[in-house]
């Protein structure tokens, strides 16, 4: 069962934007925001959160309205353990969770769009590359913001799957991120057997230093994002 809600905002890009409910390939259910461009590139981009927070984060909903002007449709998701509560960390389930995203991508595809993306946010990026590694031909390409590499102050690299990945990997990465060094990230990458790109935030932590009320420098970084990735996947 299929159901996109009537209401539809206006973005200042132009693009409108609608909730969307969809169970058609059944659980967990895809709940999240659609943001559809005023003129199609024939892509689309699924992004989802991180494990404290929602696909309403200023972050996704700013790269949303951006790529949607850019001519992307995008779906804005909820991660299935979100969708069970509203507060408080993943339940464990990480095969839901990527479940959920494989949905989501299947969603997004309905639309029509001949290339699809995945991206995520730490936690929800972390599901999305291990889903890419698990379902080869999933996505297109990954954008993984603020990739968990480790715990911080652990040794335990979260890397596994990387030579599985057969998708082409942009990481957005805060030269302050406790979860991985720049170093560190580089020799991860060496794992991944397709070509992938860094393109590192200066001075920022885990959250990419994004806020709306911290200037100008902040606001820029969703350009920054769109730039690098037309550059790298073309």
């Amino acid at each position: 069962m299929a159901q996109a809600f009537d209401a539809k905002l206006e973005t200042t890009s132009g693009s409108s934007q609608s909730p969307i409910l969809d169970e058609s390939f059944g659980q967990p259910a895809v709940r999240g925001v659609l943001h559809r461009p005023v003129r199609e590139s024939g892509k689309g981009l699924v992004l989802t959160h991180g494990a404290g927070s929602n696909s309403a984060s200023l972050l996704l909903v700013s790269l949303a309205e951006l790529f949607a002007a850019s001519g992307f449709l995008v779906l804005r998701c909820d991660l299935p353990f979100r969708q069970a509560r509203p507060h408080g960390p993943p339940s464990g389930n990480g095969a839901l969770d990527r479940k959920g995203l494989q949905n989501a991508v299947s969603v997004i595809r309905k639309f029509g769009p001949q290339e699809v993306f995945l991206g995520g946010q730490s936690y929800g990026g972390r599901q999305g590359s291990m889903l890419a590694a698990e379902e080869p031909g999933t996505s297109d390409g990954l954008l993984l913001l603020s990739y968990p590499l480790h715990a911080p102050g652990r040794s335990q690299f979260r890397t596994q799957h990387f030579p599985g990945l057969k998708a082409r990997v942009l990481f957005v990465h805060g030269e302050k991120d406790p979860f991985a060094s720049r170093e560190e990230l580089e020799s991860a990458r060496k794992l991944i057997p397709v070509r992938s790109e860094l393109l590192e935030v200066p001075k920022a932590g885990h959250d990419l230093g994004f806020n709306r009320l911290r200037g100008a420098a902040s606001r820029e970084l969703p350009h920054k994002i769109l730039e690098a990735f037309q550059i790298f996947f073309g």
